[in-house]
Parts: C-alpha cells; sequence; structure tokens
C-alpha cells in the first residue's frame, strides 16, 4: 500500500518490532531548519543546544540517499506552507494504515517524529476540526523520542514520549535526572553496543538500570520511567565528538 507522508516496513528498527501484533508506520521529514519561500521554519527546536544537528539520524539507513533527502524536504516545506491540506493527507494516510493493520490483526503504531521534534500535541487545524491528531486517531498508540523536557504529553493516553539526552551542552545534560523523576525513560546514544560490551551485572548507566533499545522501536513497550534506553551509534553519528554520542 502506498502512502504519500508515511513509510511503513522501511526503517530496519522498527522492522524487528513487526509482526504479528505491531507495525509502525513512521512520518521522516527534513529535520533541523528548512526554507519555504525564503523563510526559515525549525523543526528540531533543542538541535543546537543538544549538539545533535551533525550526529542526526538523517544520514542513517535510507537517509543517505538524494532522492530520500529531497523527499523529506518535499513533506516539510509541504507541512509549513499548507498545513490544512498536509493535514488533511495524514489523517487519510493514517486511516489507510489502520485499515490494513485492522484487516491483519495488527496493532497500529505511529511515529510523527521520525527525524523532526514537532510539537504535534499543539497542531489543530480546520481540517481536524480543533481537534490533534492523537484525539482524531484514539486507539491508535502513537510514540516518539523528544528533546523538548516540557512537552505536556502526560494527559494523552495514546502518545508515548522518551526524552533524548546529550552532554554536548552542560545544562541540557542536567535535565536527566529531572525527566527520569518524572516518569520518562532516557534514549542514550553509545558509540559501542552498550549491551554487548557490558557485563550484564553491569547494566547501568548513572547510577539508572540500562535497557536495549535496538532489539525493537516499540518505545511504549520499555519498562515505566527510571530507565536509561541504550542505542547504538548510526549514520554520522558514528564519528560524533559533540558529546551527543556516550562512551560505553
Amino acid at each position: 500500500m502506498k502512502y504519500k507522508l508515511l513509510g511503513v516496513g522501511t526503517n530496519a528498527k522498527t522492522i524487528k518490532g513487526d509482526g504479528s501484533e505491531y507495525l509502525t508506520a513512521i512520518l521522516y521529514m527534513q529535520s533541523y531548519k528548512v526554507m519555504v519561500d525564503g523563510k526559515s521554519f525549525n523543526s528540531c527546536p533543542m538541535a543546537e543546544q543538544a549538539s545533535c544537528i551533525d550526529a542526526c539520524l538523517i544520514t542513517a539507513g535510507r537517509g543517505k540517499f538524494s532522492n530520500v533527502q529531497s523527499a523529506r524536504q518535499r513533506k516539510a516545506q509541504w507541512f509549513y506552507k499548507d498545513r490544512d491540506s498536509f493535514m488533511d493527507q495524514l489523517i487519510i494516510d493514517i486511516s489507510k494504515f489502520v485499515n490494513y493493520c485492522n484487516k491483519r490483526g495488527i496493532q497500529p503504531c505511529v511515529r510523527l517524529n521520525g527525524t523532526t521534534d514537532i510539537r504535534w500535541e499543539l497542531i489543530k487545524t480546520e481540517s481536524t476540526y480543533g481537534k490533534n491528531i492523537f484525539e482524531w486517531f484514539p486507539t491508535v498508540q502513537f510514540y516518539d523520542y523528544t528533546k523538548i523536557a516540557n512537552r505536556k504529553c502526560k494527559d494523552i493516553p495514546n502518545y508515548h514520549l522518551t526524552w533524548s539526552y546529550s552532554n554536548a551542552n552542560a545544562d541540557y545534560a542536567k535535565l536527566l535526572d529531572k525527566a527520569l523523576e518524572q516518569g520518562m525513560n532516557a534514549a542514550v546514544v553509545f558509540r559501542s553496543n552498550f549491551i554487548q560490551v557490558k557485563p550484564k551485572c553491569w547494566h547501568t548507566w548513572k547510577g539508572y538500570p540500562v535497557i536495549d533499545g535496538d532489539q525493537d522501536d516499540l518505545r511504549f513497550l520499555d519498562p515505566k520511567g527510571g530507565h536509561i534506553v541504550a542505542l547504538y551509534a548510526k549514520g554520522a553519528a558514528k564519528k560524533d565528538t559533540s558529546g551527543f554520542v556516550q562512551e560505553v
């Protein structure tokens, strides 16, 4: 089935979690700054503070191909230039995806920020009749990574967020304890595979228990808050020295 905005079964990490129970559709768009009619829009407001611009996962996997980059840029420009028609198409794509999953007895899951950090909970247009996308699809499980520590999503039952750590900025790094104390898990990117390198009895980092985030991408199935989700550096992140990628 073809979708204009969503990608299904194209993310290797997500495919590991696919099967008889879950299938994830992901929206990939140009990350960070997007130019539309001479104006700049920022899809990742914490990118500079977290120093993850150069190590962004937009270069990982299929993202290294120019045609994929162009497609993501077109989607981002559409999002900022004509929000109503973009949301119309997003609703169509998610509806098609849900129908596909329902016919096969699979639980549909959606990640809207595959390569962005947009506050979707705040986006309400005429095409969504004043509702955000989570209210529009209350039975669909949405989940994302975020670097925005103050996103107000606790009261959205079908949206799960995992905070993303970076040590490139001291003030940003200090948010780790706060995020975990508030019941979130924190994703940490390591240069080496943490789970393989460290003996099982040492699976802690900064005093917090560590779980393997590369087994699948279904973060909403992780243990409740207070855990470190270890991710292995991919793409340009393998050579990052900014402090975004951590040593094991």
